[in-house]
């Protein structure tokens, strides 16, 4: 489904990205594809509720906003295996990653990635110290990204700014909050017109509901307005939405074969509304051993994709990704990336 507006998941909407920072999990290597994650596990039958109110919502890692695992990543958690069996780690490039740990609280890790002749690349250091995280990544275009968080600045709540240089009209406030049953994002553009943004949810162990809509000041027009539903189950995750301000009906299913880390099956299907057209992508992912994950992707504009991921040490990881193009008539249909992550 490359080309789709609802196909990668730099397009997920609001509601899904915030179940994915909610997850919880261990972050690994940005160019590198982790080992098979277990299903969601069940709670306990209450309900629970998470009220997002993002201005301009950072792009924080799974861990970033999950300090404390809430009982919400629970039921949260289908939403961030689909993402990642469908669509995680496919690269048809050459990517690298080093990551240099360190116990002072300074970690560096430099990313290249080649294309074609074009070589691009960045330098990102984390540094932890206490309560205070700082951010900084350095590109091969001399574009500086900062965000600087406080952690616990009161009792469950967190602050982030986050700029980037050159421009000037980048920043961004945030504070969060997060409740074993709630959680409350607010964060603002520092600009003269600022994009709105609220989401919520609601659920319990089997289902769960949630909604989000997109106010831009400038033209004092909604951006957008999304609503969703997922039911979990031991065994499986369904989710039905509706998205793109009404205009398309998007419903994903996750089948756990064989638990906790065997074959997992997830399918997707947009339909859209206003012109009838559909969109299927249909994605497997199987651990062959504790350290091997195998998986394939199908999609309805005649495309297949497969990777294999292998641990060779720990913390380091090597992906090879193929994709045949059965429609392309003109040029090679095969694509093949590898990304190496190296953490000593």
């Amino acid at each position: 489904m490359n080309g789709s507006p609802y196909a990668a998941p730099a397009t997920l909407t609001l509601y899904q990205k915030l179940a994915l920072n909610l997850t919880g999990r261990k972050k690994l290597p940005e160019n590198a594809a982790g080992p098979a994650r277990p299903p969601p596990q069940t709670v306990r039958n209450s309900v629970h509720v998470f009220v997002f109110f993002p201005v301009i919502l950072f792009g924080f890692n799974s861990n970033s906003f999950c300090g404390r695992r809430s009982r919400l990543c629970n039921y949260c958690e289908s939403f961030g295996m689909l993402a990642d069996l469908l669509y995680k780690d496919y690269n048809f490039n050459h990517k690298f990653t080093l990551s240099v740990p360190s116990s002072s609280g300074l970690g560096l890790t430099a990313t290249g990635f080649k294309k074609d002749q074009y070589f691009v690349g960045d330098i990102n250091s984390l540094y932890k110290n206490g309560n205070v995280t700082v951010d900084v990544k350095v590109d091969t275009y001399s574009n500086v990204s900062t965000k600087v968080t406080l952690n616990d600045v009161f009792h469950r709540k967190k602050v982030a700014l986050s700029f980037n240089i050159p421009d000037h009209k980048s920043g961004k406030l945030d504070v969060q909050y997060l409740h074993p049953h709630a959680a409350i994002d607010s964060s603002i553009g520092l600009n003269p017109a600022p994009q709105l943004e609220l989401s919520a949810a609601i659920g319990s162990k089997d289902v769960s509901m949630g909604a989000e809509v997109g106010f831009n000041t400038t033209s004092a027009s909604f951006s957008k307005y999304n609503a969703g539903i997922t039911f979990n189950k031991p065994d499986f995750s369904a989710t039905l939405m509706l998205a793109d301000k009404g205009e398309a009906l998007k419903a994903s299913y996750i089948h756990y074969v064989d638990r906790p880390d065997g074959l997992t099956v997830a399918a997707e299907l947009v339909h859209r509304l206003s012109s009838s057209e559909n969109r299927f992508t249909i994605g497997t992912s199987q651990s062959i051993d504790p350290k091997t994950v195998l998986k394939t992707r199908f999609s309805d504009d005649g495309k297949a994709a497969f990777q294999c991921q292998r641990a060779w040490r720990p913390n380091s990881l090597i992906t090879l990704s193929a994709e045949y193009d059965s429609t392309k008539i003109f040029g090679s249909p095969a694509k093949f990336g590898l990304a190496l992550a190296l953490k000593p």
